[in-house]
C-alpha cells in the first residue's frame, strides 16, 4: 500500500514570496516539498516560537532551500510560512 502525502498549502506570504522566485528556485523548491509531504515530521521544530500547531523548518543544502511550516492536525497539509531559496 503506497503512503499519503500531505497536501501542500501556502499562507499569503509564502504565496507572494513564491511569485518573486526564479524558475530554478521553484524547481528547487518543488523537489524539496515532494521530501516535506512524504514525511512531514522531517523538519526540526523551531523552539520558543509559541505558535500552535508549532513550527517546523526543514532546510536542504544540496537544493539550496530553506522552508518553515506547519502540519495541521491530522496530518493531511503542510502550511508553508516561509521560503527561502
Amino acid at each position: 500500500m503506497a503512503s499519503r502525502r500531505a497536501r501542500i498549502a501556502f499562507s499569503d506570504s509564502a504565496a507572494k514570496q513564491l511569485e518573486e522566485l526564479s524558475e530554478s528556485a521553484v524547481h528547487a523548491l518543488d523537489r524539496t516539498l515532494v521530501v516535506i509531504s512524504v514525511d512531514p515530521d522531517i523538519g526540526q521544530p523551531i523552539p520558543a516560537t509559541g505558535a500552535e500547531p508549532p513550527l517546523r523548518q526543514y532546510a536542504d543544502a544540496i537544493e539550496e532551500v530553506r522552508v518553515l511550516y506547519f502540519v495541521t492536525a491530522l496530518r493531511t497539509v503542510v502550511v508553508v510560512a516561509y521560503i527561502e531559496a
